[in-house]
């Protein structure tokens, strides 16, 4: 179902029940900063990887606080529609979901810990939605871009499974990357841009807080 940027934050307001429900704080989560986990030397400056969990102004905004990042940018990914609109992706005909491309530098931050800051700012257990967006096009998936990556993916969810992180089953789809479309430029920095909207504030704002907390050594400000 299409639904407006206006239409999408008033369906929140004066809903604070779903604020604690949009991104599972408070959680237990793995450990991450384990020799296995730690960025190491590399001779490749620029890796890429493509996450979708719900609205991508969050996503995004989170991922541009993580150091080692490069650059985030919205996006849709997963669907077969070529260079599809904002208004094709919502309508939730094309197979693409909300997606953010995450440009990081290997030798700062791993993709490991990427997938660790994806599951922890969004719920890996709700199918088709986030929040207050539902569609398959607010999917939680992983887009991976390489054998290394998917077998990462699915090494992370097989142990969050086994340590009961979520009190429900996992439902994140790992899918081949096949092409990622850049959003509308309007799209793109949103939550930095607009801080004080309603829906950035009930839904956005607290994912980029959990990162400070649970992650202060990955924790930046652009």
């Amino acid at each position: 179902m299409f639904k407006s940027t206006a239409t999408r934050w008033l369906a929140l307001a004066g809903s604070a029940s779903l604020v604690l429900a949009l991104v599972g704080l408070g959680k237990p989560r793995i450990e991450v900063g384990s020799a296995a986990h730690a960025p190491g030397r590399t001779s490749i400056s620029a890796d890429t990887a493509i996450f979708a969990g719900g609205c991508f102004w969050g996503i995004e905004g989170v991922f541009e606080h993580v150091k080692g990042v490069k650059s985030a940018v919205s996006g849709y990914s997963g669907g077969s529609t070529k260079s599809p609109t904002y208004e094709e992706v919502s309508e939730g005909n094309t197979g693409h979901a909300e997606s953010v491309e995450v440009i990081y530098d290997p030798s700062k931050v791993t993709y490991q810990q990427l997938l660790e800051v994806f599951f922890a700012v969004h719920d890996p257990t709700l199918l088709n939605r986030q929040g207050p967006d539902v569609g398959t096009q607010y999917r939680s998936a992983v887009f991976y871009r390489s054998a290394d990556q998917k077998q990462a993916a699915e090494t992370y969810v097989a142990e969050l499974a086994s340590k009961k992180v979520y009190s429900r089953p996992i439902v994140t789809a790992i899918e081949p990357f096949k092409a990622f479309y850049r959003a509308e430029d309007y799209h793109q920095g949103y939550m930095e841009k607009h801080p004080d909207q309603p829906y950035i504030v009930y839904n956005d704002a607290p994912k980029v807080e959990h990162l400070k907390q649970q992650f202060p050594a990955l924790y930046r400000n652009p």
